[in-house]
């Protein structure tokens, strides 16, 4: 069976290919494959900048093609290195070979050894794999955040004078503001992506066991601690870890996908306070035309978009979860448990950004209810009573709070004539009275 859409095992890969495509450039094996190279040149032409005997004489005008290796690289150039591998059975060490074979034909021939020099796989992988992610986050994931954010902000601004009878465990409390309340899952967004912008991607570069053996042995009047530290944070805008065995211990991809946990966590709690203001009649949802809500209830419009971002947010926080558990541990000096684990890192991403995307799609259906959301106002004027019991607190009067329970807690309905018999019984001035009288549902929503 071949591999399309419909046979591709996982969703993202499916399903749901057009919404992930943009991470396939980074998360895919073709990503990781081309990030190896990207390393391995860019190594390469650092080390010539070192006093290495032979290594100046090389023409900087070959720089130009070795890095058109990675900036050009292709599906072919891909499937080349895969083919070698099936010989060497190391996947690091065929993006060297697949390297050199091109430097043979640049006429590089004799500087193609230190291609790859002094390095382990893991200087490669731990460097390819939290570039990946950088600009992944750069390119897809923070401006998707981004569009979420504008929109949170513009309902915000355009339901921010609506209001709104607040529940507080499932039952009548203090009215609030739409706007308000969308106001508070921006600003949690907003707060939590600045955390995650924070988090520096580590790369471990230091030869087999962390401490630069190999290139010390072969030159140590060099300062490889300075030129590995100027090439991972220099050269690939990364951030060097200083002391590690074979491996990154991957502190900060745990930290990265804490925070991811964050955000989906607040974005279901997002859907779930949307889809449950939909079936309270709060939101209705634009109609499109042709489109089935249900294969037997012909009436039914559901909040598909944001149930489906509940689901996709619950498999990135399972990933994560592992991700971040599992990569900071690694026996002695290194496992390969990390490798097979790194590969999935486009998994939990590729849901997060599924998630996204559903959200906004169903923000963009939602039409405000007015007359539902007053109707609810109307018929709980009992959420007032705060307001009246805290004003003649102020005004010194006698167990306020309990003349407002006496009245309120009944099972009888409460009515806006309930409150002005109350109002007009009041030992209080008139001037008070007028002012508690003016307090309503609509009004009673703080700043």
């Amino acid at each position: 069976m071949n591999l399309n859409q419909l046979t591709a095992l996982s969703p993202i890969d499916g399903r749901y290919r057009k919404k992930t495509e943009s991470l396939a450039p980074f998360f895919s094996e073709f990503g990781l494959i081309k990030y190896r190279v990207q390393v391995e040149i860019e190594y390469f032409i650092t080390l010539t900048k070192l006093p290495i005997p032979g290594l100046k004489t090389i023409d900087p005008v070959s720089f130009i093609d070795l890095r058109k290796l990675y900036q050009e690289f292709s599906l072919d150039d891909a499937e080349s290195i895969k083919a070698i591998e099936q010989v060497t059975n190391h996947d690091v060490k065929a993006v060297e070979y697949f390297i050199k074979e091109k430097m043979d034909g640049m006429g590089l021939s004799a500087y193609k050894e230190y291609v790859h020099f002094g390095l382990t796989s893991q200087d490669i992988n731990n460097t390819a794999t939290p570039l990946s992610m950088k600009e992944a986050m750069e390119k897809v994931i923070l401006p998707a955040i981004d569009q979420l954010q504008l929109k949170l902000n513009e309902l915000s601004e355009s339901w921010k004078e609506v209001p709104m009878l607040a529940r507080t465990h499932g039952q009548p409390a203090s009215p609030t503001r739409l706007g308000k309340e969308i106001q508070v899952f921006a600003e949690r967004l907003h707060i939590q992506a600045a955390s995650l912008k924070q988090i520096p991607f580590a790369a471990k570069f230091g030869g087999a066991t962390g401490n630069f053996n190999a290139h010390h042995v072969a030159f140590p009047a060099i300062d490889w601690v300075q030129f590995g530290n100027t090439f991972v944070n220099n050269i690939l805008g990364l951030h060097r870890s200083q002391t590690t065995t074979q491996i990154e211990h991957y502190d900060n991809i745990a930290a990265f996908f804490d925070n991811i946990k964050r955000l989906s966590s607040i974005l279901i709690d997002l859907n779930r306070d949307v889809w449950t203001y939909i079936s309270m009649d709060y939101f209705k949802q634009t109609i499109r035309k042709g489109e089935v809500g249900s294969s037997a209830m012909p009436h039914k419009v559901n909040p598909i978009d944001f149930e489906n971002s509940e689901g996709n947010l619950g498999i990135c926080i399972a990933f994560s979860e592992h991700l971040a558990a599992k990569l900071p541990v690694s026996r002695l000096q290194r496992d390969l448990t990390d490798s097979t684990v790194l590969r999935n890192i486009g998994v939990p991403l590729s849901h997060f950004l599924i998630a996204i995307e559903s959200t906004l799609k169903g923000l963009n259906k939602l039409l405000l209810n007015q007359d539902k959301i007053n109707r609810d106002l109307e018929e709980n004027r009992i959420v007032i009573a705060e307001a009246i019991q805290t004003v003649l607190r102020r005004e010194a009067y006698p167990e306020p709070y309990e003349a407002l329970k006496a009245l309120t807690r009944t099972n009888e309905k409460i009515t806006e004539k309930t409150f002005l018999d109350f109002i007009e019984q009041l030992a209080v001035s008139d001037t008070i009275k007028e002012e508690l009288r003016k307090i309503t549902p609509y009004n009673y929503t703080g700043i």
